[in-house]
């Protein structure tokens, strides 16, 4: 019988298939903030092409500062859990942000959160790996989030303060989350805040 397979079970229409591909097609081309936009009218293809396309380099950059792979699993999951309940909140372009850097600024707190917990309830979470342990996935978010000269002089900064300036500017943490996260004391924190701006303003000049 036509429509049947030998299984029993119906067969896909041709253009139905076609058009599953078309969307998917459709989909792949689609920028970032597009995929949220999508993802806020509650479209679940445009939730999953954006979680193919960003979950590789996200859980990199999570893994550069938390070596406990239970604490990274958690922090994804509840990352893209509110990328779903939240995209319409996303402001996008209209205020100068990029949707990579919304979705990092979101699983930067939810790290935060977690080693709150952690410290609450165990010991500290293992460190991170070394810097050269993992493909250097904030260069790649910094390049797409920063350019020109203002983007040459902070990846010119020294590591430990190129860190702190990203993670309270580009990543809008305070200084309390910002120690939290980088595992770092408070006044350690603002001072390193203080020369990188410091050698921004000279660089600039």
């Amino acid at each position: 019988m036509a429509g049947i397979t030998s299984t029993g079970k119906p067969a896909a229409r041709p253009g139905r298939l076609a058009g599953v591909r078309s969307v998917r097609a459709t989909l792949h081309e689609l920028d970032e903030e597009r995929l949220v936009r999508l993802v806020a009218r509650g479209d679940r293809a445009a939730f999953e092409e954006l979680y193919r396309r960003t979950s590789p380099w996200l859980a990199v950059r999570l893994r550069r500062r938390c070596g406990d792979e239970q604490i990274v699993a958690e922090v994804m999951q509840e990352t893209y859990l509110a990328v779903w309940r939240a995209a319409g909140a996303f402001a996008g372009a209209a205020v100068g942000g990029t949707a990579t850097g919304w979705l990092w600024t979101i699983a930067a707190r939810r790290l935060v959160d977690a080693f709150r917990r952690r410290a609450h309830h165990a010991e500290p979470p293992p460190a991170a790996a070394p810097p050269d342990a993992a493909p250097a996935a904030e260069e790649e978010a910094l390049a797409s989030t920063v350019g020109g000269d203002v983007g040459d002089a902070l990846r010119c900064l020294a590591p430990e303060l190129r860190q702190v300036l990203q993670a309270m500017v580009l990543d809008g943490l305070s200084v309390r989350e910002t120690a939290v996260l980088l595992g770092l004391p408070e006044g350690t924190v603002k001072t390193r805040a203080r020369r990188a701006r410091s050698a921004m303003r000279r660089a600039l000049a």
